[in-house]
């Protein structure tokens, strides 16, 4: 297992190193100056889209409810462990990488948006869309469609279903002394409940368990930021001192700080909130729309809510609190799977034990969910239909494994294959930007007063 960790971690740096990180905040800001900065000039645009309804569109779900799925597929450890293991790696300043990451990262959803209703396609079980079909349809690469498939199935395995049973097996562990196999098992069981019913099944207890679990959370941190708000603002200018000039949190020249506080911050960003993986591309074309802009509107809200939002005040009160700096009796810090739940205990006591310990159940279970979708549609479209079942046997044996896993592993895995899948998707994005221009520009040629 040590040697395999090795493989995954060596595999893993080389992946995200300098030439990914240029890739995936170059392509955002590309296309950020390409569509001059349609993220910031239309965001209110998009929340109102969000509640009209479009009826006799073509599609399974409603925009909320795509919206909402995609929500509970990103709004899940990213937001609470992803920020924490951030902030424990590589010090407060790499916040401020995940919020770049973000910004730009509403160009790059708008646009995976944008494509994956445009290519689409009708198949037995409704819509098909994403990446491996806008590479494939949009640009004829069908061996770069497969590769993004395979990888996206991957990444199931690990981003969205091995580091959530994994975080999850740790909290019930430290709060009700429950063994990883049976916190495994007891989610394996939920999970299969859901994933049988479909995308309307998944998008129906989304649409409802999505919106209330990030409130309550949010709730909770925002009660926390204001009633110690001078500490909020303490907190902030830490991100913004060491976003440049970092604390010799992980060891080294200041120059190797500064590389390993960008690579974790762009690779917990995209971890948080998904912007050029293309995963939920997939999800955007089984909406309901008149037209592709309109989706993918929506679409980048995602990315808006999870790291300007949700992330920021899951960082806020971190570096708030001074659990993060405070060492156990080993000698070692806090764990990132209970970082944030300490920090949220330090200042609401057993109350905030309770939220915390609730919504990141929620939010875990909501991310295997909505990627357990992604992993069929790629399994649907890389082998066929009659093998997504395997697929699904394969996925809830995953949730089992990921309870028990060592948890470097779980997140080394994680990273490779996020990495894996924003390559081709990236490419495609690059070679398609005409598409995405052409497309708004009529929408809203036609909509000028939007």
């Amino acid at each position: 297992m040590e040697t395999i960790d090795s493989v995954v971690r060596l595999l893993s740096n080389f992946v995200w190193g300098i030439p990914m990180q240029i890739l995936l905040v170059g392509t955002g800001l590309f296309l950020t100056f390409y569509l001059r900065g349609l993220q910031f000039s239309k965001i209110f645009y998009a929340i109102k889209i969000l509640f009209d309804k479009e009826s006799q569109s073509k599609g399974d779900i409603s925009q909320f409810s795509a919206l909402m799925l995609s929500l509970g597929a990103t709004v899940g450890i990213g937001s609470i462990v992803g920020v924490a293991t951030a902030i424990s790696i590589a010090g407060p300043g790499a916040v401020f990488w995940m919020w770049v990451t973000g910004l730009v990262g509403m160009a790059t959803k708008y646009s995976e948006g944008i494509l994956a209703v445009k290519y689409r396609e009708k198949g037995a079980f409704g819509y098909n869309g994403g990446p491996m079909y806008y590479i494939k349809n949009g640009l004829n690469m069908p061996k770069l469609a497969m590769a993004f498939a395979i990888f996206t199935i991957i990444a199931s395995i690990g981003t969205g279903n091995m580091t959530q049973s994994n975080a999850v097996s740790s909290i019930l562990s430290e709060q009700a002394s429950l063994p990883g196999w049976v916190s495994g098992l007891l989610l394996t069981i939920l999970t299969a409940f859901i994933v049988i019913g479909g995308i309307k099944s998944i998008g129906k207890f989304t649409s409802y368990l999505a919106p209330v679990m990030v409130l309550l959370y949010l709730i909770a941190i925002i009660y926390i930021i204001a009633s110690h708000f001078d500490l909020a603002i303490q907190a902030i200018k830490l991100i913004f001192e060491e976003a440049f000039n970092p604390k010799p949190v992980v060891g080294g020249a200041s120059g190797a700080l500064v590389a390993t506080m960008i690579k974790t911050g762009v690779a917990r960003g995209l971890y948080s909130n998904e912007a050029g993986l293309g995963s939920s591309a997939i999800i955007a074309a089984s909406a309901q729309t008149h037209h592709p802009v309109r989706q993918a509107l929506v679409s980048m809200l995602q990315t808006f809510i999870v790291t300007l939002i949700v992330c920021s005040a899951t960082a806020s009160v971190i570096l708030m609190a001074p659990e993060y700096n405070t060492l156990l009796p080993n000698g070692e810090k806090l764990s990132a799977n209970l970082l944030t739940l300490k920090s949220t205990e330090y200042f609401l006591g057993s109350l905030g034990t309770v939220v915390i310990f609730t919504t990141m159940i929620f939010f875990a279970y909501s991310t295997i969910i909505g990627w357990a979708y992604y992993g069929e549609k790629c399994t649907e479209y890389a082998f066929g239909e009659k093998k997504v079942k395997y697929y699904r046997l394969i996925f809830l044996a995953s949730v089992m494994v990921g309870a028990m896993a060592k948890i470097d592993f779980v997140w080394n895995l994680a990273d490779l294959s996020n990495g894996l899948m924003t390559i081709p998707n990236l490419i495609a994005l690059i070679l398609l930007h005409k598409v995405v221009s052409s497309e708004t520009h009529w929408y809203f040629s036609k909509h000028s007063n939007k």
